[in-house]
């Protein structure tokens, strides 16, 4: 098990490219998280939804992903609730301290999860959450220790040099851990080293002298990792703008507080010809943008109420009377309507909000939930892969002009240069993307995403392999 001393320590991209190492030596690998945080979620073959690194880590393994692999996801919904996911499922909607309480009639799916995957493979390697020095939350702890007590497995402790105090957060970390939590340490790891690592030998040996716990890698910074999809929205904290020569798109995306499925930005970004600008607050929309892209959100209502609060809506309304291109996924969708209504109060008070009116649809909430694999073709009969995971009916009479035809039926809808659409995914297929670029006036796509994030599990398997005792983290395992 991999645990870290915080949050965005690299704790899932490490498991993902241990998971194509130890692939490409034979064995049979599997990856678990018993419990995540996050709204970029993935749909699985069995029907569920886990965490989007679970799903890029079985990428990594060359294993489909199943809901056993991350059996409890939270998504959060507010600065204080999360919707609660059990085995793919939803459970309800549950307040941080609510879930607190929630947590020990949790750890037998958890176990449940693991056994299933534990009896199916060579390997399981397993992915904490957080930190785990946490020892305020270690009371009915299923993502840390308290699971790697429960289960028996040995755990490695990662922390990052690149933000600082790297020694005092390891021998920290075991200072307030409970003495029998620390005995399940094995080791540690450093991630994301700059520099020469000579100068950091006597670092090394300092934590290893104070903690007892065996090095067990140096691990330089890894440039690629921008090119595989990120789990955690500390990925668009950061305002971007003129970092690409000669691009001849330039894509703006409002980052509201509840955006989710974020990853479908990723195809774009990759692209050479395209500029993706986060609108972050205080910012105005670009006069050069060629198409606002507006992404899934987990509470659409109060995206809605942050996108006025900003003033994007008036940028907005006036890019499309411009003549300027817009497109809402899943929730942006949603937005792009007249209305959005929740009568049963799924996304907070029951009643309903005003949105965009730039398409002709309005749009009821509901606590049904579709989780599905989404095939078929666009308006302009491009055939594209995806998937549909979103709460909600839309209808209107611009449905009419379908955004998409699936084997379900028509979906979406389609006005002038305004787009909506439930599918997630359309700019990871290489074919759906090339022709969004040739409209937009850039051309056809440069790229092979999928071919991209494979060769960059590669690399970053390479990488681990050069930097960590592979075979010596096997004679660790239990």
């Amino acid at each position: 098990m991999f645990q870290g001393t915080g949050s965005d320590v690299g704790k899932s991209l490490l498991v993902a490219g241990l998971a194509r190492a130890y692939t490409r030596r034979g064995l049979r690998v599997l990856p678990f998280k018993p419990q995540n945080m996050s709204n970029n979620a993935a749909v699985t073959a069995d029907g569920g939804e886990i965490g989007r690194a679970q799903a890029l880590q079985a990428l990594a393994a060359g294993v489909a992903p199943t809901v056993h692999m991350n059996p409890v996801l939270l998504k959060p919904q507010s600065h204080i609730g999360a919707q609660v996911v059990v085995q793919g499922k939803v459970r309800g909607s549950r307040s941080a301290a609510e879930f607190q309480g929630l947590k020990a009639g949790l750890m037998e799916a958890v176990q449940d999860s693991f056994a299933r995957l534990r009896s199916e493979a060579d390997l399981v390697l397993i992915e904490g959450a957080g930190s785990a020095a946490e020892v305020n939350l270690r009371r009915n702890d299923i993502a840390n220790m308290g699971f790697a007590r429960a289960a028996d497995v040995p755990v490695v402790l990662i922390g990052d040099i690149d933000r600082g105090g790297v020694i005092a957060s390891i021998v920290g970390t075991q200072a307030v851990l409970d003495p029998a939590d620390a005995a399940m340490v094995v080791g540690f790891v450093i991630n994301k080293f700059r520099g020469d690592p000579n100068l950091f030998s006597e670092g090394m040996e300092i934590i290893a002298t104070r903690t007892g716990w065996q090095a067990l890698g140096l691990v330089p910074h890894f440039a690629a990792a921008a090119r595989l999809p990120a789990e955690d929205a500390v990925a668009l904290t950061h305002a971007r703008r003129g970092t690409k020569d000669g691009a001849r798109i330039t894509v703006a995306v409002p980052i509201l507080p509840c955006i989710a499925n974020f990853d479908d930005l990723d195809p774009l970004e990759a692209e050479p010809g395209v500029e993706v600008i986060h609108l972050r607050p205080g910012m105005t929309l670009p006069t050069d943008t060629t198409l606002v892209l507006l992404p899934g959100s987990k509470s659409t209502v109060a995206d809605l109420k942050a996108l006025r609060e900003h003033g994007w809506d008036i940028d907005i309304l006036a890019h499309a009377r411009r003549g300027g291109w817009v497109m809402g996924l899943c929730g942006g969708y949603q937005m792009l309507g007249h209305r959005v209504e929740d009568p049963e109060g799924v996304e907070g008070p029951a009643g309903g909000v005003d949105a965009l009116g730039l398409l002709d649809v309005t749009t009821v909430l509901s606590a049904d939930k579709r989780l599905a694999p989404a095939r078929g073709a666009t308006f302009d009969g491009v055939a594209f892969t995806g998937y549909e995971m979103h709460m909600g009916r839309t209808t209107g009479p611009d449905t009419a002009h379908p955004f998409a035809q699936l084997a379900e039926g028509p979906e979406g809808a389609v006005s002038g240069r305004i787009f909506g659409s439930y599918v997630h995914g359309l700019f990871a297929d290489d074919a759906q993307r090339s022709a969004w670029l040739t409209r937009l006036g850039g051309g056809a796509a440069e790229i092979s995403y999928d071919r991209q994030i494979q060769d960059t599990l590669d690399a970053l398997a390479d990488h681990l392999e050069a930097h960590m005792p592979l075979t010596r983290l096997l004679e660790l395992a239990r």
